[in-house]
């Protein structure tokens, strides 16, 4: 079936048109990220409470990458208002968002978080560089067929305990930002990958962020839950998620500094910790004018109560957004001004 009509109706509901019926919905419906979708979560509980008349948002934890499909695919009650993520939109996901017609978006930072590299409280890890991090999981390190079995074998300093890292699939914005933040600039800093990334950026790209399939690097899924989980059960793993969910567990599991910074609030919030990454939210204008629920939800993420240094959302993880970062988002959600998608990269 087809979308045939878009359209703000009097009692202000999204309206797919059918040939043979009408369906509509009133419900805000919410995608993307892992590492968003507890902010999410709490945002969109307070504005029901608050606009009970409204409904309550359904907010689903699909991963970034799978979120962003979603919620470009198309305009009209089919698809998503609102995609969380961990990441910036790709031009890619602009291109399919423009040829879907999905042409007018806005684009709010909501927040920081970290990318959490952490281990049973038991493990003897307690330190790795960016590039013992890289040479541990990446599938071809440098150009050459991944041979490390334990973290011994990356660098004798470290225990001969095996290689396990835990971590999210490549639909996921956290498995992105690994790759971007993380894996690329140990690679990179090799004369011969440098030269690459100018010849062929593409092949660049793969060996610098692409992860092992052998068993080094094991996809758990977008329930960061239940990798900090099986890491308390398993020790010697290591798993990969949002610095939230390390927070939350401190008692369970600990985190890796990575070049010998912890991740931290105020190492996240100074950009020290190399894994730190702003956080988005991404609004369908064409829905925010039928669905009443998109401008509340979005007003209520940018709000100094909300995402501010004294915030709700810091009691679980989130750090707060330089000062003018959150003047702006604040604007962007009062006004819904369009991203340029043309000019994503």
């Amino acid at each position: 079936m087809t979308t045939k009509s878009f359209a703000l109706t009097a009692t202000a509901v999204l309206t797919l048109a059918i040939p043979s019926m009408a369906d509509a919905r009133t419900q805000m419906r919410a995608v993307g990220s892992s590492t968003v979708y507890p902010f999410s979560k709490a945002v969109a509980e307070r504005v029901a409470r608050a606009n009970p008349r409204l409904g309550t948002p359904i907010i689903e934890s699909t991963g970034t990458g799978a979120g962003m499909k979603l919620f470009c695919a198309g305009v009209g009650a089919r698809f998503p208002d609102v995609v969380n993520a961990s990441r910036r939109m790709k031009a890619s996901e602009a291109k399919l968002c423009a040829s879907n017609g999905v042409s007018r978006v806005t684009e709010v930072q909501v927040g920081l978080d970290g990318i959490a590299i952490a281990t049973a409280r038991a493990t003897p890890l307690a330190n790795l560089t960016q590039r013992e991090i890289y040479l541990a999981i990446a599938k071809t390190p440098f150009g050459k067929p991944n041979r490390a079995r334990t973290w011994k074998d990356v660098n004798g300093r470290l225990p001969a305990i095996p290689i396990r890292v835990m971590g999210p699939p490549s639909t996921s914005g956290t498995r992105d930002a690994l790759g971007e933040l993380i894996m690329t600039p140990p690679c990179e800093a090799n004369a011969g990958m440098a030269a690459m990334k100018k010849a062929n950026e593409a092949k660049f790209k793969a060996i610098c962020t692409a992860v092992r399939t052998d068993g080094g690097y094991i996809e758990a899924g977008e329930n960061d839950n239940l990798i900090v989980q099986k890491l308390a059960a398993n020790p010697g793993s290591v798993g990969v998620f949002g610095y939230s969910f390390l927070e939350e567990n401190a008692s369970k599991v600990k985190g890796i500094a990575i070049n010998g910074v912890q991740p931290s609030y105020a190492t996240i919030s100074s950009f020290r910790y190399p894994g730190a990454r702003p956080l988005y939210v991404y609004v369908k204008n064409a829905h925010a004018a039928a669905i009443p629920m998109v401008r509340a939800f979005v007003a209520e993420f940018t709000k100094e109560s909300a995402m501010g240094p004294r915030g709700y959302l810091l009691s679980m993880g989130m750090v707060a957004a330089p000062t003018h970062v959150r003047a702006r988002s604040q604007q962007a959600a009062r006004n819904l001004a369009p991203l340029n998608l043309a000019a994503l990269k």
